[in-house]
């Protein structure tokens, strides 16, 4: 329950503060207007708690900081690459995915039951949180904006199919999807198929095909092709980008 704020002062103001007051509500009222409602929702709580000295702005600031900035889908890209290059992290993955990743020191809130599920050209996995965005912040940084939308939230389990074509991923209709939905309790990270032609990369190389959507779900890893247009366009790394169709690969 939040705490109940004191029924304001019935006090004569200044002359022009009515002016002034509303020339700011309307500012924030702009600046709310560009917010959906989950985020203005948490932006009226942030703005509470700090106002009742609950919170202090700068543990806020940081806690973002950290996850913008050192945390994030190169992690998680990591973790990927590794289940590729070495079976027997493959195996700890699918069986304890937890405890694998922190074998890896990858670990904290939001993460601390992990499952990876992983792609074959058999099945293809999708994530989503159709309760709010459960997300795995150690491993792939804070959510991407569609991630926590009304319209992902409630098509993903709708038309799962729509969904990655709206991404610019259309799978053989053979492929089984299966949805998986995030909870409080649980959070999936997808591996998605390793692409043919890499045989003999090492680690580092192989974590930058692997993109952040290819984790939740709505893209594939880049293929080696895709890599070298992008160092050729001198583009940022693959593990932060936007969904790709990529190539076929191995499990």
């Amino acid at each position: 329950m939040s705490p109940e704020e004191p029924h304001p002062a019935r006090t004569a103001a200044p002359a022009g503060a009515h002016a002034g007051h509303r020339q700011d509500h309307g500012a924030e009222a702009h600046e709310h207007s560009h917010l959906d409602p989950m985020d203005a929702r948490v932006r009226a709580l942030e703005t509470l708690l700090v106002a009742q000295g609950y919170v202090e702005p700068a543990a806020v600031d940081r806690l973002i900081e950290t996850y913008e900035t050192r945390v994030g889908p190169h992690h998680g890209a990591a973790v990927v690459a590794r289940a590729w290059a070495d079976p027997g992290f493959r195996a700890r993955l699918e069986r304890d995915a937890t405890a694998a990743i922190a074998s890896m020191g990858f670990g904290g809130r939001q993460g601390e039951h992990m499952v990876a599920v992983f792609n074959s050209p058999q099945e293809h996995h999708l994530v989503v949180c159709t309760l709010c965005s459960c997300y795995p912040w150690p491993v792939l940084g804070l959510p991407p904006v569609w991630y926590k939308s009304a319209p992902y939230r409630s098509r993903a389990v709708r038309e799962p199919r729509a969904v990655l074509a709206d991404f610019g991923l259309r799978l053989p209709e053979t492929t089984r999807l299966r949805v998986w939905d995030s909870t409080a309790e649980i959070r999936y990270l997808v591996v998605p198929m390793r692409p043919t032609g890499t045989e003999g990369w090492d680690e580092a190389r192989l974590a930058r095909l692997v993109t952040r959507d290819s984790m939740i779900g709505t893209g594939l890893a880049l293929a080696p092709g895709d890599l070298a247009r992008g160092d050729a366009a001198g583009g940022p790394g693959p593990a932060a980008g936007p969904a790709s169709s990529g190539g076929a690969g191995t499990p």
